[in-house]
């Protein structure tokens, strides 16, 4: 089932639910930069693998992205604002417990979550690591802001030089997004340290051995209290589609 939802500054945000008579508590989705609910948990067969394994799952597409509003100005964008997103939409289903799953631009989301709310039973989280820790969000060594910006408001991918920059904007092109709406995003991409030590929820981290944007998974897990540490075949774009990763995160989370 799929509806939308108005955020308080007016954004409508489109989310899904799956399998809403299951048992336990709902399993929450969000997505990666340039991605959306269907190419990064649908797509994969991740929800598939929730609801096989008797869970409730809800996904949204975050703020300019999918088929929610996408504002160009960069003040409407920031994964602190996608968390308050979250946390609105819970409040607003009555979901007082969850078990929070996101990857990439949704992890750093979930860990923002996890760290200012007590709303998390579970967290996973996927395709970040040290990162976070020295850049305070998305890894941006390998391509800064201004870097994807630019490469996102090129007239032509081809005319972007920077690698690291280009294979953001070829992705992006791939799943048809919204360039401006992600050039707000990336103008206000995370970069403040994020309290990992009060997230208090039992916490996994999930990489691809390959995943450069997920670099030293095992650094931030150790940063998070008791956190456990997963790294599967796979780089940042594969590793979702392997089946242990979908097993490795049903496993954590049904405890």
């Amino acid at each position: 089932m799929s509806d939308r939802f108005t955020a308080s500054d007016g954004i409508a945000i489109a989310c899904y639910r799956w399998g809403e008579n299951n048992p336990g508590p709902v399993v929450v989705l969000h997505h990666g930069f340039a991605s959306n609910a269907q190419s990064n948990w649908v797509g994969p067969g991740i929800v598939e693998a929730l609801l096989q394994a008797g869970r409730s799952v809800l996904a949204v597409d975050a703020r300019g992205h999918g088929e929610s509003d996408k504002p160009h100005e960069a003040d409407r964008y920031g994964e602190r604002r996608m968390a308050r997103d979250l946390l609105e939409l819970l409040e607003s289903l009555g979901l007082s417990q969850v078990d929070l799953f996101g990857y990439s631009m949704g992890a750093v989301v979930s860990l923002l979550v996890a760290s200012s709310s007590d709303v998390v039973r579970r967290l996973v989280v996927g395709g970040v690591g040290e990162g976070v820790i020295e850049c305070g969000g998305v890894d941006t060594r390998l391509a800064g802001r201004d870097a994807i910006v630019q490469a996102l408001l090129a007239a032509d991918v081809a005319a972007v030089e920077h690698p690291g920059a280009a294979a953001f904007r070829m992705f992006a092109e791939y799943t048809g997004a919204d360039l401006k709406a992600l050039a707000g995003q990336a103008r206000s991409l995370h970069c403040e340290a994020i309290a990992l030590d009060r997230i208090a929820a039992p916490t996994l981290v999930l990489a691809g051995e390959a995943d450069v944007l997920a670099a030293a998974p095992r650094r931030l897990a150790d940063a998070i209290s008791g956190a456990a540490c997963r790294v599967l075949p796979g780089d940042h774009l594969s590793v979702i589609r392997q089946p242990a990763f979908a097993a490795a995160a049903i496993e954590f989370l049904k405890a």
